[in-house]
């Protein structure tokens, strides 16, 4: 599975064109994951409230769609991050589009290449499913968030209803779907790494997490 992202499987393309269009993307990602994508537009929006200073993890960056949550002249740094070279290349394309300067970094999610509480926010959307070992990957977004610090995200739960069985098994199969979870699941991990104030809120097919890191 870490194989099939690092060498930029076909859907990571599909993925970044569909999120990067609201109208069309908007109508794809309704049929198929009976979501809507202004809800992550929303939660990249927690970027944009961070104050002066503040450093902001991306992992995985993806296309770059968290981007999108930057406000015009906020002074924060920004580190995306992603298994992918050509996933960083795509987010540093996006990012001199929206005139925004960032840190690009290689690096696995169970195993982040940076400093204990180095970041303010930490924003992972549509990706725990992605990990072969989420917990662990939830473990070290605590590890590297600042005491106080908040993590944002979104993951693809296998509780996410019959509809989407079809296409958890498909996934799987192709390698793109590790073991997942469900709500409960990810609470625990949530609350296992440290975080607080866990809040998860079900969109379709995906759930939508909130929580502060204790301290």
């Amino acid at each position: 599975m870490t194989d099939a992202w690092r060498a930029n499987h076909p859907w990571a393309a599909v993925y970044d064109f569909l999120v990067e269009r609201s109208a069309l993307g908007g109508v794809l990602w309704r049929v198929g994951m009976g979501s809507d994508l202004g809800n992550l537009y929303a939660a990249a929006q927690e970027i944009g409230r961070l104050p002066a200073g503040a450093a902001v993890l991306d992992v995985p960056c993806g296309g770059g769609v968290a981007l999108r949550g930057v406000q015009p002249g906020q002074d924060v740094r920004y580190v995306a991050a992603d298994i992918a070279p050509a996933m960083l290349e795509r987010t540093r394309r996006a990012a001199a589009k929206r005139g925004v300067e960032i840190e690009a970094v290689e690096a696995d999610a169970g195993a982040l290449p940076f400093e204990t509480a180095s970041f303010d926010l930490v924003v992972c959307f549509t990706s725990l499913h992605c990990f072969p070992d989420p917990a662990r990957a939830v473990k070290e977004l605590a590890r590297v968030l600042r005491p106080g610090g908040r993590v944002t995200g979104s993951a693809f739960l296998t509780d996410s209803g019959l509809r989407f069985k079809p296409m958890i098994a498909a996934g799987r199969l192709g390698g793109l779907l590790g073991r997942s979870g469900t709500d409960a699941d990810l609470r625990r991990w949530l609350a296992w790494a440290g975080f607080v104030e866990i809040e998860l809120d079900r969109s379709g097919g995906l759930t939508y997490f909130t929580a502060r890191r204790a301290g």
